[in-house]
Order: C-alpha cells, then structure tokens, then sequence
C-alpha cells in the first residue's frame, strides 16, 4: 500500500498520491483516504526447532491464508493514521491436526513526519510511529503453529528514516521496539523453559524488528527489494519432537521484492504484488509468501493542490 496513482486524470500527480505503511517513508496528504484489501499465502514445510532445521510428518506443509483490509487516511500532511485487519486461515496437509480460522488482530497506528530536508534535488525524512495491535476474536494461541495468532496485545514505537534520490531512487531504513502483554492459555498449568508453571498466564517477551529496502520509481511502474529480521528478547526454544508454545523465542531473517504498477484505468486504482523468503530463524517456518490486491485513493477536499512529493 505504498504508492496510489492517479493516472489518466493527473499524469504529473506520479508520486504524489500514495498511500503508505507503517514502516516506509511516505505520507498520504491531507484529506486523502487510501483503502483496499490484499490476499495472501505462506507456506512453509521445513521449521528450525531451536536451531536444528527439520520438517514434521505431523505437519508436512502448513499453508496459512490471509485476507487484509488496509487504510490510510491524511489528517494533515504530516500525521497520518492507519488500520489494518486480517482474516486467517491455516491448515497442514499431514497428521490429524486441524486448521483453524477467523479475525485475528486489529492494528491502530498513526505516523509524524518529524523532519523533511532538502538536499539539492533529494530529500531526506525521519518519522515517528506508534502502533497498537490487540485481538479481536477470542481464537486461542495454544495451538501452533495453527493458531492464527499469539493473542497479546501489543504497543510498538517506531522511528523511519528515507533518503530519495533526485526524486527517482529511494532508500528506507525503519527499527521498532514491541511491547507485549502476556496471554491466557485455557489450561491451569504448562512447562516451558525447563520447568513447570502451575498458572494459565504466560509471560510474552518483548520484540526488535528492523527493515531496511531499496526501491526505484519512474512513471506507472515501481520495484523494490527489502531485508528485514526480527528477534524475541527472551523466551525458551521447542523442545525436541514438541510444539511450538506461545513464548518461544521467535527470530526470523527474511529478503523480499515488491512491484506496482498503475492503471491507467479506472482513475485511483493500483495493483501491488510482493513476495518474500525466510532465509534464516529460530522456532519459525521457512516460510514462502506472495501477498496481491488493490487499493483505492478517495479525495474529500476535491480542489485540494496536487504537487509531487518524491
């Protein structure tokens, strides 16, 4: 949700009307609304136990599907607010285990454009962002890796910082520190890091996550490709031939690529594809995923000036 472009009605609005997430360097202007849905699959066979790479005849490939609403609205040009809320599924094609289904979490985020400096002909920008996450259904997290979520909720700080080239190349850096509350589990006991609880509360750790990407931009058509790793500051591994618990340590090191391209028709509408790869972790799948949809810009000030913002 990057990028929304007005083609055929404004050919020099490229770049100007976009829409954005919550780690990229972009603002959506004033009195501009960027909404869509998404549709997702992550698929993954083999999962690292700790360190040790393995798969599971109990499991064979566990597919999990999502569909997400995303928007963004401008309530000035430098604060937007955003909301992003999916549907998931997973199942596993071997053993008896059974998927499951349903709303996972709500995110609430609100971004602050804190600095714009022009160099020459580029422009370098930091942002402030602040994001709650908390669950909306009552799905358990004590079933993974089919649990559709860890059921916490979750308040995240985040700073970004952009650099773009002579409005054409752009780079992107963005770290966060996550705060989670701990979760219920539907048991009185459970054993994890080597001992025994005799409580239904589990305390989740707190994570750090980072991304750093580089994308061109020209006309009707972008491309970029991103790195990003996350690390849990604490919690224990899966003991060997166990499940997943819902505090295990969950580290993940992924490389991915993006593409959109601008319709010329109907005016407002962009298609975004990405995809990506875990190319390295602890107590998650190696994981494949590809993620397609369509966004749609609203104006609600019709005589607002559209200027290029690249």
């Amino acid at each position: 949700m990057k990028r929304i472009l007005l083609v055929s009605a404004c050919f020099l609005a490229v770049g100007w009307l976009r829409a954005q997430t919550i780690t990229d360097g972009l603002m959506m202007p004033k009195n501009t609304f960027c909404t869509g849905v998404l549709i997702g699959q992550d698929q993954w066979k083999n999962y690292w136990e700790a360190g040790l790479k393995r798969d599971n005849q109990n499991i064979g490939t566990l597919t999990t599907q999502s569909i997400t609403y995303m928007g963004a609205y401008g309530l000035t040009n430098k604060i937007n607010i955003m909301a992003i809320l999916p549907y998931i599924s997973t199942k596993a094609n071997g053993g008896t285990l059974k998927g499951m289904s349903g709303i996972q979490d709500l995110t609430l985020a609100a971004k602050y454009n804190i600095l714009a400096q022009e160099i020459g002909k580029d422009k370098f920008k930091v942002f402030a962002t602040g994001a709650l996450t908390t669950p909306l259904t009552n799905y358990t997290p004590d079933f993974l890796p089919l649990s559709i979520g860890l059921h916490s909720t979750n308040i995240s700080g985040r700073l970004t910082a952009n650099y773009n080239i002579n409005h054409s190349w752009y780079f992107n850096g963005s770290a966060a520190y996550t705060w989670r509350s701990n979760v219920s589990l539907d048991r009185p006991s459970y054993y994890t890091d080597g001992q025994l609880y005799l409580t239904n509360k589990v305390q989740m750790y707190d994570v750090f996550d980072f991304i750093v990407d580089a994308g061109y931009h020209k006309n009707a058509l972008q491309a970029e490709v991103y790195f990003t790793m996350q690390n849990t500051l604490g919690g224990g591994d899966i003991r060997r031939q166990d499940m997943p618990f819902v505090s295990n340590k969950m580290n993940a090191s992924k490389i991915g690529a993006l593409v959109f391209y601008y319709l010329p028709w109907p005016a407002n509408l962009a298609f975004r594809a990405t995809g990506s790869y875990v190319v390295a972790g602890r107590n998650v799948g190696q994981s494949t995923s590809i993620m397609a949809g369509f966004m749609y810009t609203f104006y609600f000030k019709k005589d607002q000036e559209r200027t290029l913002e690249r």
